[in-house]
């Protein structure tokens, strides 16, 4: 998993509550266990017309949002069914953070593992940060991990909590496989023991 520092990007404004994983990625694109490909059916209902061409008033078809790699949403963006595929989705498409008010909690899990930065924030800072956002092509924002802030095109700040050990896996770059194997020599010690007390 890559690591995550810092980050500097244009936002895309999506205001709208309970987008559910189906939103992000629908059922029937769920075809595949590869974490890559499914960024080109993210929003599948939102992005596009019925014939497949884009829809122009969908903020990530806008040129100035094309490259965005920081989506401000509302709240309780990712609720739904559990499907591992929508951190996926957003991932492949470019989306490496998203910001909204609050999020689903198996949603908000699996983004983490997957080396996606959530960020939580309380409603005037989100109002502040749609406000940005809206600018498009001048609606460029840093997030930074490590000091836990937010650094808006005018310069003004917004702190942010996160929890500590999801904060230390995303600056390491570890998800659940990186963990254990930091536990490598741990884990050799004790198949050594089991293979000379249990010999057949």
């Amino acid at each position: 998993m890559d690591k995550f520092g810092k980050l500097t990007s244009v936002a895309a404004p999506l205001p709208l509550i309970n987008i559910d994983t189906d939103m992000i990625i629908p059922a029937r694109f769920l075809k595949t266990i590869k974490r890559t490909g499914l960024g080109a059916d993210l929003f599948s209902t939102l992005r596009f017309n019925e014939d497949g061409s884009d829809r122009d008033d969908f903020v990530l078809n806008q040129p100035a949002y094309k490259n965005a790699e920081i989506l401000v949403t509302g709240e309780n963006f990712g609720c739904g069914s559990s499907r591992e595929h929508a951190p996926w989705a957003l991932m492949d498409f470019g989306i490496k953070c998203v910001i909204a008010p609050s999020f689903a909690d198996i949603f908000y899990n699996n983004s983490f593992k997957n080396g996606m930065l959530l960020i939580k924030l309380p409603p005037e800072d989100m109002t502040k940060l749609m406000d940005d956002a809206e600018r498009g092509a001048n609606a460029t924002v840093t997030v930074d991990l490590e000091a836990q802030e937010i650094t808006g095109p005018d310069g003004g700040v917004i702190k942010f909590e996160i929890n500590a050990f999801k904060k230390h896996c995303l600056l390491n770059g570890l998800d659940d496989i990186g963990l254990t194997l930091q536990k490598d020599d741990k884990i050799d010690d004790f198949e050594a023991r089991q293979k000379a007390i249990q010999l057949w």
